[in-house]
């Protein structure tokens, strides 16, 4: 026995060292600052370094305020920490923080605490998106008064810089309080994970390369785990709360002593040890009824948005087991098991006591009540006894797997500026060298101006658009691209801009000049020399998908010509730029129209011109082709509208060419936008013109109820607006739907129209969705409803059940004509008398 316990004792020993060691860990990178302050602080022994004296290249952001609060008032903040939350730093327009990383994991904290600051009420003032690495992270974030909250991500960074970028959207601010981005080991994320519902394909893979955003991290038992407790500072919350009958539920804890870190399983980087100690297992007792076995479920319920796919890792140590056999035991989430008859001792003993994790990947689709649940169940096998644990949980959303959320959330980036060194994470010496040595690198560049080509892509040749050959451009010299137009639509012509003639016409891409930003890149107002006022979109030169899109738009856009579809002027590609000039559209998206902006409400007989113009610009890429082109991110961020309101489709960096004659579709990864994207589409990666009618179906919607597409502060069941509005209009309740700001003014057949042709679109089937040429149709006679005079005719029409019991398809064919040019006002009007005639003769 004595040998025995000199053995255990000798064991603990190794394990304490062994944890003491990885402890010890260094990131490579460490950045901690403490935003709108000159200030310091320092919280678990780390210094978070004031970010007032960071220079222009590491904090751009040329119109921002910093603001403290005058009274420690932080409540709701996972990490407990109120020092990092009495100051901030707030944009008024897009600003960059960059960072000089070497490539690899890093974790990234944004830190938010709203407080009322002079002028500004964060609460109320602030709605924003949050970028790192031109992918949208945080999208469109409003404030929850007096609560502090944390946003942790993961990211992968191949270069040598990460940037995180703040832009306000509408007239509201952004504001951070504390950044922190910190190494970690790479290994911490597996590439492979099996997928939850055994339906999907059986591994996901590529996980490496993806950003994670945690959602959830949970301490199974007590106590909540602090980041001065974590190797790699992070919170681990009790699952007490998330615990669906507690009364089934036993918490037990042991010595960190017992724990044995074996090699190819979990390290305490994966997560402390504090998680492996403490165990909620199944109440045993509970799952006894005289001599019988009853079959008992543990159940943890999570909020999780279904807008993206998620990654979940259980944390596994068996401290319970009483005997070498362990606990043999089933782990579900949802409906699906993805364990069974696990067994906790392994093949031998030495597994008790031995920490190690399992990942699962779960759909969106799967996830699609906006709740995840993790069970734990006895085992159904012979002689199996009751039982079951959880050490620690880990829910982490795929950023970008499911598409874009909303306008800018593709990794197509925005714009990125390369080469600049940031300051050093911590400790006044080594930041005021940093500093130092930028100051001198900004001098030595002002003195010689360095043309830095890219090495990430070679400039795009225009030679397969057409033939090339000098002109003018008001006084600047470009390039012109002399193409055809579709079906006798007329010559186009696009132009290869120098670099210099952009630069002047944009004032030096001046923040001022921002106009929008989306995945591409920002957008920029630009005035050409001959007085030409244009749109200048310039991309992401990091991103390889961003090279994709530039080449797509150029090479579509070049062959298109339709007065519902914006029009490519020209493109640059010198210097590694990627750069597409666009006409310009002075009233901007239809989207800033309806929602999220201070514009008066759109009138709905200018909606319904705004849907009609849409569907005609869309209808000609589906049919105007020998191959049709399907768009794939229609959404209200996409039409824009001129000066006269008129609405055109843009952003075709996505798009892709129909199937071919003897197909039904395309098969294709995934793109577009969260709540816009075909939830066929998305099951089957394959791609119709239907799928374009289904994201227009959603864009209908926001024109009827003037909302977001996904919100995420509203209750559970309106988060999704596709999912809510249609469970609304089956249930006969348009009239609790459509935008109480005008909903005054519609005529009431107009808006039945309207709706039942949004909820067509919506079907989940694409084969019983209409084309968009029948919803274009549809949608000119929701506007001659509204516009008609109140005679008789027109109230006996719409009385009828549809168009089809009074029109025959052979009238409605004869009559429809060219869908995209003028008014279909002559053909409902030859419907009407069509329909009288008709009435006589029945009489």
């Amino acid at each position: 026995m004595a040998t025995v316990l000199e053995m255990l004792v000798q064991l603990a020993v190794v394990v304490t060292v062994l944890c003491a060691a990885v402890r010890a860990y260094t990131p490579a990178d460490s950045y901690l600052f403490l935003c709108g302050t000159s200030g310091n602080a320092t919280v678990d022994g780390r210094t978070f370094v004031g970010d007032a004296g960071l220079p222009a290249s590491v904090l751009m952001a040329p119109q921002s305020t910093e603001a403290n609060m005058p009274a420690n008032q932080v409540t709701g903040a996972d990490d407990d920490s109120p020092a990092l939350y009495q100051s901030a730093r707030v944009f008024t327009a897009p600003a960059n923080y960059a960072f000089s990383a070497k490539p690899g994991r890093h974790f990234v904290r944004l830190r938010f605490f709203p407080f009322r600051y002079q002028s500004y009420d964060l609460a109320a003032d602030a709605a924003f998106n949050v970028s790192v690495q031109g992918v949208v992270f945080v999208d469109g974030y409003t404030p929850k008064n007096g609560t502090a909250v944390v946003r942790e991500f993961s990211v992968n960074i191949t270069g040598r810089a990460l940037v995180i970028t703040f832009t306000p959207t509408g007239k509201k601010v952004a504001f951070v309080n504390a950044i922190e981005v910190v190494s970690h080991p790479d290994e911490l994320i597996g590439d492979t994970a099996p997928m939850v519902n055994p339906r999907n394909q059986s591994q996901y893979t590529g996980l490496t390369a993806k950003a994670l955003e945690t959602v959830h991290r949970i301490n199974m038992g007590e106590p909540k785990v602090t980041p001065n407790n974590d190797t790699l500072w992070r919170t681990w919350l009790p699952d007490w709360t998330f615990l669906h009958e507690s009364s089934f539920a036993a918490h037990n804890q042991v010595s960190p002593a017992m724990i044995k870190y074996q090699s190819g399983y979990a390290t305490s980087l994966t997560a402390p040890s504090a998680v492996y100690t403490t165990v909620t297992e199944l109440n045993t007792t509970a799952a006894m009824v005289g001599n019988t076995q009853a079959q008992l479920n543990l159940t943890w319920k999570f909020d999780a948005p279904a807008v993206s796919d998620y990654l979940l890792r259980l944390h596994l140590c068996d401290i319970v087991s009483k005997a070498t056999l362990g606990v043999v035991f089933n782990v579900y989430v949802g409906q699906w098991r993805v364990l069974q008859d696990y067994e906790s001792s392994g093949d031998t003993f030495s597994l008790l006591a031995t920490p190690l994790y399992k990942d699962f990947v779960l759909a969106a689709s799967d996830a699609a009540k906006g709740t995840i649940t993790v069970s734990i169940g006895s085992s159904t096998a012979t002689n199996a006894l009751p039982g079951g644990f959880l050490n620690g949980l880990e829910i982490m959303r795929i950023v970008g797997s499911t598409g874009s959320i909303d306008s800018a959330t593709s990794p197509r980036g925005s714009k990125i500026k390369t080469g600049i060194i940031a300051g050093s994470a911590v400790g006044g010496a080594v930041l005021a060298i940093a500093l130092g040595c930028v100051a001198v690198r900004m001098l030595r560049r002002k003195k010689k101006p360095v043309k830095q080509p890219s090495n990430t892509w070679v400039p795009f040749s225009a030679s397969a658009l057409g033939a090339r050959s000098r002109t003018s451009f008001g006084r600047s010299s470009i390039v012109n691209v002399v193409t055809l137009g579709q079906n006798g639509a007329g010559a186009g012509a696009g132009y290869r801009f120098p670099f210099a003639a952009l630069q002047e016409a944009t004032g030096g891409f001046e923040e001022e000049m921002v106009i929008g930003v989306g995945g591409f890149g920002k957008v920029y107002r630009g005035t050409l020399r001959d007085g030409t006022q244009v749109a200048v979109k310039r991309g992401n030169r990091l991103s390889q998908q961003g090279l994709n899109e530039f080449r797509t738009e150029i090479e579509l856009l070049s062959q298109l010509r339709h007065r519902h579809l914006v029009s490519l002027i020209g493109y640059c590609d010198e210097r590694g730029e990627m750069i597409l000039v666009y006409e310009y559209m002075a009233k901007g998206t239809l989207r800033s129209h309806l929602y999220g902006s201070d514009l008066p409400p759109l009138p709905w007989k200018q909606r319904l011109e705004a849907c009609i113009g849409a569907a005609r610009g869309l209808h000609y890429l589906h049919t105007g082709s020998a191959k049709a082109i399907i768009h794939r991110d229609v959404k209200s961020a996409n039409i824009l509208l001129d000066d006269g309101f008129m609405a055109k489709v843009a952003d075709f960096g996505l798009s892709k060419t129909g199937p071919e004659l003897d197909k039904t579709h395309v098969s294709t990864a995934v793109k577009g936008s969260f709540g816009y994207l075909d939830p066929e589409y998305f099951r089957r990666q394959m791609l119709t013109e239907k799928s374009d009618v289904y994201s227009f179906g959603v864009v209908l919607l926001e024109v009827l109820c003037a909302r977001a597409v996904i919100d995420p502060t509203l209750p559970r069941e309106m988060v999704n607006l596709a999912e809510w509005a249609t469970r609304r209009l089956r249930d006969g309740e348009l009239d609790r739907i459509v935008d109480q700001k005008i909903a005054g003014t519609i005529r009431p057949d107009s808006l039945k129209k309207f709706a039942d042709t949004a909820e067509k679109c919506l079907a989940e089937y694409g084969v019983e969705r209409p084309s968009m040429g029948d919803v274009l149709w549809c949608l000119e006679y929701a506007l001659q409803l509204q516009v008609a005079s109140p005679d008789s005719s027109v109230t006996t029409l719409q009385r009828s059940s549809s168009i089809s019991s009074v029109v025959t398809d052979a009238t409605v064919s004869a009559n429809l004509g060219d869908l995209d040019g003028m008014s279909m006002k002559r053909v409902f009007s030859k419907m009407l008398k069509s329909e009288e005639e008709g009435r006589r003769k029945m009489h």
